[in-house]
């Protein structure tokens, strides 16, 4: 889990198609959310330990290069996200990207963010996306 804050605005669009297109996530001082991320590893069960990868190990990259740069930020402020609208997909793209570099000899299989309880956007490579809106009955 991590909290962070993000606006949602481009310079690419007006002022009021800013505010069209995202709504209350374009309002000028951010909005936070706490995110939760998930990580599918794929690969091979190593005979001897009985493991794809040891999940401490798999924690720890997880802390030290997603946790430990989104959590409690402005991600309109992060390198990332300079020239990249801070949008949930975005960032679970992000998250992706640097979890692939991070772990070479696993096949990272998807990564999942849910934003809310009603919506969660899963990268399941660097061009295949899933977004999800559950929407209550």
């Amino acid at each position: 889990m991590l909290s962070a804050s993000h606006r949602l605005h481009t310079l690419a669009l007006s002022d009021d198609d800013n505010r069209a297109a995202y709504g209350k996530c374009n309002n000028r001082f951010g909005h936070g959310h706490n995110y939760t991320v998930e990580v599918l590893i794929g690969g091979p069960v190593d005979e001897q330990t009985g493991m794809v990868i040891n999940l401490a190990d798999l924690d720890e990259v997880v802390q030290r290069k997603v946790l430990d740069r989104f959590d409690h930020v402005n991600l309109n402020l992060d390198p990332l996200f300079e020239n990249l609208v801070p949008t949930t997909e975005n960032l679970c793209k992000a998250v992706f990207q640097i979890l692939k570099g991070a772990l070479p000899a696993m096949e990272l299989v998807h990564v999942r963010v849910e934003e809310t309880e009603n919506n969660f956007f899963q990268c399941l490579g660097t061009e295949d996306f899933e977004a999800v809106n559950r929407q209550s009955a």
